[in-house]
């Protein structure tokens, strides 16, 4: 039996990889800020020696972009060497380790989709803190994925629920005018990452829903869904977006030229989100 490790089990992933890893036949192990601090080196390796999981989910770090820059240090501190000690767990114990990561580590990308021999330069703490985890993890434990996806939704964070409330509400929302981005839903991640648990293709992979969109094309497309009109108001930047890049999309490259996994479109996974959760 797989005993499968998932670090930072409250936030959005987290959360689907644990309600959709309890069919197959694995034992999960759930850990978070309140219970196993990543930056503590000693406190993970002790974990990870005591339960020995045969795979590894880091999905733990600071994710709030205006915190990060407000707090540079604790975002280096988790996002990177809380990164780098789990990895050094994976690699004591020699589970697999798959690592969460994001379209954030690239800056301002004119040229179409980034793929993941792309240039990685990115603008904001909480991009650079998490390229630092990845390259941590890369030299650390050679059984690694590191996983980038894009405007990732849930239940938790209620992006798309978000939408919907202030149309109920005839409120005007607000949108960026440049952003540009693949939404991804947190359960279309989850079954890649359960069915990339069962190969060796360790690596960089984008893993993303397939195509990409501006923020007003998202929003639009949750209204129609959901049979419902509202006014939308762009603006230069909103919510945290000052320190993201205004079009960054990812493009699953080696996902596609390898045929190790195909991602359904955006519209066709908000579709079935929207469908699962009552909300059309």
């Amino acid at each position: 039996m797989e005993r499968i490790w998932i670090c930072g089990s409250n936030g959005r992933l987290g959360k689907a990889l644990e309600h959709h890893l309890n069919p197959i036949d694995a034992e999960i192990i759930s850990t978070d800020i309140d219970t196993l601090d990543v930056s503590d080196c000693d406190e993970v390796i002790l974990f990870a020696r005591r339960n020995r999981p045969t795979v590894i989910i880091n999905c733990a770090g600071v994710t709030n972009h205006q915190y990060c820059q407000d707090h540079p240090e604790e975002a280096y501190r988790v996002n990177g060497l809380g990164a780098r000690n789990v990895a050094v767990a994976a690699q004591l114990i020699n589970a697999q380790l798959i690592h969460l990561s994001t379209d954030q580590v690239f800056g301002q990308h004119i040229d179409g989709p980034c793929k993941e021999c792309d240039q990685a330069s990115p603008l904001s703490i909480f991009g650079k803190s998490k390229l630092f985890g990845e390259e941590m993890v890369s030299r650390v434990c050679p059984h690694h994925f590191i996983i980038r996806t894009s405007w990732l939704y849930s239940n938790e964070n209620h992006m798309v629920e978000k939408v919907l409330e202030k149309a109920k509400k005839n409120e005007v929302i607000s949108i960026s005018r440049t952003a540009i981005g693949s939404p991804t839903s947190a359960y279309a991640l989850s079954l890649f990452i359960i069915q990339l648990m069962k190969s060796h293709e360790y690596g960089v992979y984008h893993a993303s829903c397939e195509g990409y969109c501006s923020q007003r094309e998202f929003t639009e497309k949750i209204l129609e869904n959901a049979g419902l009109t509202a006014q939308l108001k762009e603006v230069e930047d909103y919510s945290d977006q000052i320190f993201r890049p205004k079009s960054v999309a990812l493009e699953n490259f080696i996902l596609n030229i390898s045929d190790i996994y195909q991602f359904p479109t955006w519209q066709e996974t908000l579709a079935d989100y929207m469908t699962h959760n009552g909300l059309m």
